[in-house]
């Protein structure tokens, strides 16, 4: 698992992967996104791994792209600047189809691309002195590649006027729009991170990956007969399983479910 632009750590169930390019914000190139795509398209697979952080060294969680990358773009064609575009857009989906939950520690400012990075993760921890800003539009630029997960995140009212006046705005402000699961004190950072990685894992391994995927699939859509079906047929798939009929059995024998041990 030697990565050039992170660090990927495995302990107890859960997987840490820390951007590191601290000297320049930890803004991504063509290297760092090979390298978050490949790690992601690997986590997935592990069984070990119940619940994966996104971390990153230095002041700054990420301030988006790269300046070299970017003049390098200048000088694509119509086609390299497509596949450039869409190298980005897998590592996104790579992130947030990553069958485990990802949870993001902000320990800085996100900027740009790195606000797609954390809209991407389940649940965002920030320190509270985080600054956040899709700043695109001052380079005349537009947030096309991380919209499907930032309007997400932030709904679509706050991304009409966050997209369009690339101002910034602080983790309060984040925080109160939703963006931000839990603002806390830098101090405080590492424990609450932990402590929410240490609850998934408490969880049927299997039951958190299909809540997951419930959300995804479930948000936005029509309220119909199709849908009722769909979800009475995953919970008759999830009780009727192995890990469903052992996480109620272990209730009512008041017992530690297997997965626990």
């Amino acid at each position: 698992m030697h990565y050039e632009t992170l660090n990927v750590e495995i302990a107890g169930h859960i997987a840490t992967v820390t951007l590191n390019r601290p000297d320049v914000r930890n803004a991504f190139n063509e290297t760092m996104i090979a390298d978050l795509t490949s790690a992601f398209t690997m986590l997935d697979t592990r069984d070990d791994v119940r619940a994966v952080v996104l971390a990153a060294n230095g002041k700054a969680f990420c301030a988006g792209a790269d300046l070299n990358w970017m003049k390098k773009m200048a000088a694509y064609s119509d086609n390299e600047n497509r596949a450039d575009a869409m190298l980005l857009a897998n590592m996104l989906s790579s992130i947030y189809r990553c069958n485990k939950p990802v949870i993001a520690r902000v320990n800085g400012d996100a900027y740009a691309g790195g606000m797609g990075l954390l809209c991407a993760c389940d649940i965002v921890v920030a320190v509270d002195s985080a600054r956040f800003c899709l700043s695109e539009a001052r380079l005349g630029l537009i947030p096309a590649t991380i919209a499907p997960y930032v309007i997400r995140a932030l709904g679509e009212q706050a991304s009409r006027r966050y997209f369009i006046t690339a101002e910034q705005f602080d983790c309060a402000t984040a925080l109160r729009l939703g963006l931000v699961s839990e603002a806390v004190s830098a101090e405080q950072l590492d424990v609450t991170v932990q402590q929410i990685a240490q609850t998934l894992c408490a969880n049927g391994p299997q039951a958190v990956r299909a809540c997951k995927q419930l959300v995804q699939d479930v948000a936005g859509r029509e309220l119909n007969d199709a849908l009722i079906d769909d979800t009475a047929a995953r919970i008759a798939r999830t009780r009727a399983g192995a890990e469903g009929r052992e996480g109620v059995a272990s209730f009512l024998e008041k017992r530690t479910p297997a997965w626990r041990n």
